[in-house]
């Protein structure tokens, strides 16, 4: 496994908190294929939701530097991920987005900015995304049940396919288990989010439900993080993880 640059957690449990800064068919997806902080946005969670939440809007940030908080690692081959807080105009929640920008086009390579912690089993996982660029991709995904960069669940939108997908990486590889096919907008921002209790999981977007599934490869409570793929160039703001109730 590569190697982690690590940054520490800045944690309010049981409430919002903020860090500083917080494709083919189906088969064929296991291929090569801080200062003052503003107030948080208000986080509404999903029915049957325990009580803790946290959410990261990478506000507190500096602009130009990796957030606090978050480890980066990469599934499959090519060059790290090369992600930094950026100020953005158009930010859902204002001033600083996260932002992947290393554009290295490998296409089986993963970039993961992934929370040291807090650590999750049943959760429900959002983030609002925008796809800016890529020539070979354009996709933003979230991870949740994260052992290590090589085991983990997955959903992603992508602008260049329009299609939502969910996956399990197991050992590296990146299997496709359900695909919806719609329109995803590039330079624009969208809702992703996936809620899984025990081995039922599912995923919406733009607040529609697309997916639902059973999978029960990995049930140890593991990390939540943000993804994405080749040489996308993808903005995220408002992540959050909330705790579910079974």
């Amino acid at each position: 496994m590569h190697a982690f640059r690590k940054a520490g957690l800045v944690a309010l449990s049981l409430a919002v908190i903020e860090t500083i800064g917080c494709s083919k068919s189906r088969g064929r997806e296991q291929d090569d294929d801080d200062d003052d902080d503003d107030p948080a946005p208000v986080v509404n969670p999903s029915p049957g939701t325990a009580q803790a939440a946290t959410l990261w809007t990478f506000d507190s940030s500096s602009v130009g530097q990796p957030p606090a908080g978050f480890s980066f690692g990469r599934t499959g081959s090519g060059r790290p991920g090369r992600w930094v807080v950026r100020a953005s105009a158009d930010a859902p929640s204002g001033p600083n987005v996260l932002a992947q920008e290393d554009s290295d086009r490998t296409d089986y390579r993963f970039p993961l900015a992934v929370a040291d912690g807090p650590m999750f089993g049943d959760v429900s996982v959002a983030v609002r995304c925008k796809p800016v660029s890529g020539r070979v991709d354009r996709a933003c995904g979230i991870v949740w049940r994260y052992q290590d960069e090589n085991n983990y669940y997955l959903t992603r939108a992508n602008a260049l396919e329009d299609n939502v997908c969910w996956y399990y990486v197991q050992n590296g590889r990146r299997v496709e288990v359900k695909r919806v096919h719609l329109p995803v907008a590039a330079g624009v921002w969208h809702s992703l989010r996936a809620d899984m209790r025990g081995d039922h999981v599912e995923v919406f977007f733009n607040g529609k439900k697309l997916i639902d599934l059973h999978d029960s490869r990995f049930t140890a409570p593991g990390k939540v993080g943000v993804w994405t793929k080749a040489d996308s160039h993808t903005l995220f703001d408002d992540f959050t993880a909330t705790a579910l109730a079974p």
